[in-house]
């Protein structure tokens, strides 16, 4: 639930309330909460204001995730897809676009202006296997390219993942289908 709550303003509300205060104290003369709005609120202000220029809004979900595949999630998905859902649907500070280390890792991000942007995310079952979709919006990285990329995107998201690329041509979009790999790995005993 906190995730869901951007910290710029719940220090723009607190720093405004100490600030507001402050100036009240300092009109009625009390020197006291006069500090306290002035040296605690204003600050805060600034700093809630100064987070609110740096924010990066969650990713929404496309589609509801139902409560089987919440389980199914719990049962499969991996540390990796965990971090991934986690980290794309809170609130960010200080960074241009959700994943751009990893776009930029994975030679997908030319620049800042033609970087693939995440605008949505969904949870599905494909094969009886937990699926991450990112879904990003790819206007200057086509579709080849992204194909291209795919060894080493499933290098990168794994292991144990299996990685599904399909375009959708009229949105401009490529959607990234992270799988679990359900397939059992073979058990190798040391030589």
């Amino acid at each position: 639930m906190f995730r869901q709550i951007p910290l710029s303003l719940v220090l723009i509300n607190l720093g405004g309330l100490l600030a507001l205060v402050g100036f009240f104290a300092y009109a009625i003369d009390d020197p006291t909460f006069n500090l306290i709005g002035f040296f605690y609120g204003v600050p805060l202000l600034l700093g809630g204001l100064a987070l609110k220029s740096a924010e990066l809004e969650p990713v929404p979900f496309t589609e509801v995730t139902s409560a089987s595949l919440i389980k199914l999630r719990e049962q499969q998905a991996t540390s990796t897809l965990n971090q991934i859902r986690k980290d794309v649907t809170r609130f960010r500070y200080g960074q241009e676009a959700h994943l751009d280390l990893a776009l930029e890792k994975l030679g997908l991000a030319p620049s800042d202006d033609d970087r693939p942007v995440l605008k949505g995310l969904q949870e599905s079952e494909i094969d009886g296997a937990y699926a991450l979709t990112l879904e990003f919006y790819s206007p200057f990285i086509n579709i080849d390219t992204w194909q291209e990329k795919h060894d080493k995107i499933t290098k990168f998201f794994g292991p144990g993942i299996k990685v599904k690329i399909e375009p959708n041509l009229e949105k401009e979009e490529i959607n990234i289908s992270l799988i679990v790999d359900s397939a059992p790995t073979p058990i190798t005993s040391p030589a």
